[in-house]
């Protein structure tokens, strides 16, 4: 179903800054690649590569996408996280992989990302909240992480955990969830190449109000499916517990898939707003990545599982 608020952003906020100009994502990817060479290691091959799965349209304005968030660990206008988030500690930071893998660890993220042996490059992918962006993100393959820990034939699904920490994230002090705010994906979503753990976005570091320093994206689910700020990953047999399906369960199912044909029981699916655009758009089936997805739910009532 459709991401956890309704509010769309009014006119005055959604009137893009600017149009991205690619040759600053060309200088941003560059970049990327020297700061690899100065840690002393060759940058990955993709890093000034396109990714297979990118999307040719105009990425949002970044000014939008780092402004108006939806990040209930900092409060719920859409405003607060970028007013509230930066004081939040990202460094040190560790991830605990853990149930059914023969190796589980708690792993610092700075050693984790390190050695540069996963393959850290730009995708431009198109995302659902309760708007729709195209950002350039940062990041990796999730099943490059996993399969260093080595899952266990066990692992049906994954699960994700966010920080719990009431100084750092105050809305955590209000009863609008049960905190820590959890996720998951079956384990064949999990591996899919589309997924991502995300460290950055527009050539730089992944600002706190938008999942700093570790967040999931899943490109064909609504926004609520990709986990900000993540501090723990159990593989594990049965389907995780997740935030909004318990919290609403007749609105957010575990799966989550952008579905234009099948409407939130309090507004209809079938048109998008861009940020940046004032008509709306027709909203894609699994935002427009059904090629590369659509696979995984062959035989499935998607209505049913919603």
């Amino acid at each position: 179903m459709s991401n956890h608020s309704p509010e769309e952003p009014p006119a005055r906020e959604i009137t893009p800054h600017g149009v991205y100009l690619r040759r600053r994502e060309f200088l941003e990817r560059a970049a990327l690649g020297a700061a690899a060479v100065a840690l002393g290691a060759a940058p990955a091959t993709g890093v000034a590569a396109a990714g297979r799965y990118d999307t040719d349209e105009t990425p949002t304005d970044e000014a939008d996408a780092t402004r108006y968030n939806n990040f209930y660990e900092f409060g719920t206008d859409k405003r607060d996280p970028a007013r509230l988030a930066g004081k939040m500690k990202t460094r040190p930071w560790s991830v605990r992989i853990e149930g059914e893998v023969r190796k589980p660890k708690t792993v610092a993220l700075d050693d984790l990302l390190a050695p540069h042996t996963l393959e850290d490059r730009i995708y431009r992918l198109r995302c659902v909240e309760a708007w729709s962006m195209v950002i350039p993100w940062r990041g990796f393959q999730l099943s490059e992480l996993l399969k260093r820990f080595d899952p266990t034939s066990r692992a049906r699904y994954v699960a994700f955990q966010t920080l719990h920490d009431v100084e750092q994230m105050p809305g955590q002090r209000r009863s609008i969830l049960d905190w820590p705010y959890v996720e998951g994906l079956r384990i064949d979503e999990a591996m899919h190449p589309l997924t991502l753990l995300a460290t950055g976005m527009y050539g730089r570091d992944l600002p706190n109000q938008n999942g700093a320093p570790l967040r999931l994206v899943v490109p064909w689910k609504y926004g609520f499916k990709s986990i900000k700020s993540i501090v723990a990953i159990r593989l594990q047999e049965k389907q995780p517990a997740t935030s909004w399906n318990l919290a609403a369960p007749g609105e957010y199912g575990f799966y989550a898939n952008v579905n234009p044909a099948v409407d939130h029981p309090r507004w209809s699916q079938k048109r998008e707003r861009r940020i940046g655009e004032f008509r709306r758009r027709e909203t894609l089936e699994f935002n427009g990545y059904a090629e590369q997805v659509a696979g995984l739910y062959r035989g499935m009532d998607l209505r049913k599982f919603y």
